[in-house]
């Protein structure tokens, strides 16, 4: 609050004195950027040798204005630089002065993007707005994202031919055979690190139902979000279009238990396992998981458990927002880090912007 009440009653007029009327988007991008302080994550490359690079605060700041405006280009973030005075003034330009060219904004979006800025900045972010406190729920769903690049082709590995042929039938008594663990027995007991490794990262065809029971294919990837019962994001991972969400449950909850404490774990029916319900156990969280019944019988939840996991329909409007007002729908690079970039500075944008709905 006594953040808030700062911008509002302080910086606000004077920035209005300088740079003129200011629209509710303009006041929005003066939030944000007083809420997420991304310049204070930006790293510098230069070592002192040749010409001194632009300040790449000012441009972490118009990537971050160029999310909140919902632009869909970069070239477009220029233009709208070049017209508006206000906006080149909020980011930090200097008024006189020629603004970088577009070939500049996208080497800084290229280092932003390898040294993963938007990605700290919302982890600390995050931390400092809710890690003191005790979130209730977290709703974990993963949504499609297109891209304009072809899949990446797949490499056939020749398997290495079997010593023996299977055996058909029942083991006998004194015989022992290989057991085969699923993909998400594999993941059980690795570290963090390894599991985000090990996850598919390539673009390529994916296939989801929607809520009303079709089929939507895409070429692209899938971002996998925890939001918090109060609309925040928490964390978030990108993988391929074809990988399964339950793949990114044990990593996503992992990085969510080092930013935030919670109580439950609501995910749907593609989360059915009882490997992830014991996983969620494990972190001391009651997993709230929709039964798959795979041609048997639903289990149904109790009257208080179906009332908790109505939450996990903000799940649902985080992927809408994301999608509808800060550029999920307009992913123009390439590359599985540049499209994580660009996603993570919307989901930075709508984070603040949560924020402040709560305070107001």
């Amino acid at each position: 609050m006594q953040r808030w009440h700062v911008i509002q009653y302080e910086l606000m007029p004077e920035l209005r004195d300088t740079a003129g009327a200011l629209t509710p988007k303009l006041e929005q991008v003066v939030h944000t950027l007083e809420w997420v302080r991304i310049e204070e994550f930006v790293r510098s490359s230069w070592c002192g040798c040749g010409r001194p690079e632009l300040d790449r605060g000012m441009l972490a700041n118009a990537f971050v204005a160029k999310a909140v405006l919902g632009l869909p280009t970069t070239v477009g973030l220029i233009e709208r630089l070049a017209m508006d005075r206000a906006l080149k003034r909020i980011c930090g330009f200097p008024m006189w002065n020629k603004l970088p060219d577009e070939s500049t904004f996208s080497r800084a979006f290229a280092e932003f993007a390898e040294a993963g800025l938007a990605e700290r900045t919302h982890a600390a972010l995050v931390k400092e707005t809710l890690g003191s406190r005790l979130v209730g729920h977290i709703s974990r769903d993963g949504t499609a994202i297109e891209a304009r690049e072809k899949p990446a082709k797949k490499v056939e590995v020749s398997k290495p031919k079997p010593a023996e042929p299977k055996k058909r039938g029942r083991p006998r008594k004194d015989e022992t055979r290989e057991v085969k663990l699923g993909k998400l027995e594999q993941q059980q007991g690795k570290a963090l690190a390894q599991l985000i490794k090990e996850l598919p990262r390539d673009c390529d065809r994916g296939s989801k139902c929607n809520a009303q029971g079709y089929k939507n294919s895409w070429n692209g990837y899938k971002l996998h979000i925890d939001t918090a019962d109060c609309g925040i994001p928490v964390s978030a991972l990108l993988s391929s279009a074809s990988m399964h969400d339950s793949l990114a449950a044990m990593p996503l909850s992992l990085i969510t238990a080092q930013r935030v404490t919670n109580c439950y774990d609501l995910m749907d029916a593609a989360y059915c396992s009882s490997v992830l319900r014991e996983h969620s156990r494990s972190l001391g969280h009651v997993p709230l998981i929709d039964h798959n019944p795979r041609k048997g019988d639903k289990i149904e939840f109790s009257p208080s458990e179906a009332q908790r996991y109505n939450e996990r329909s903000q799940a649902e409007r985080t992927n809408a927002r994301l999608k509808d007002d800060y550029g999920g729908r307009h992913v123009r690079v390439r590359g599985h880090a540049k499209v994580m970039s660009h996603l993570m500075f919307g989901i930075l944008a709508l984070t603040a912007n949560q924020l402040l709905r709560l305070l107001t």
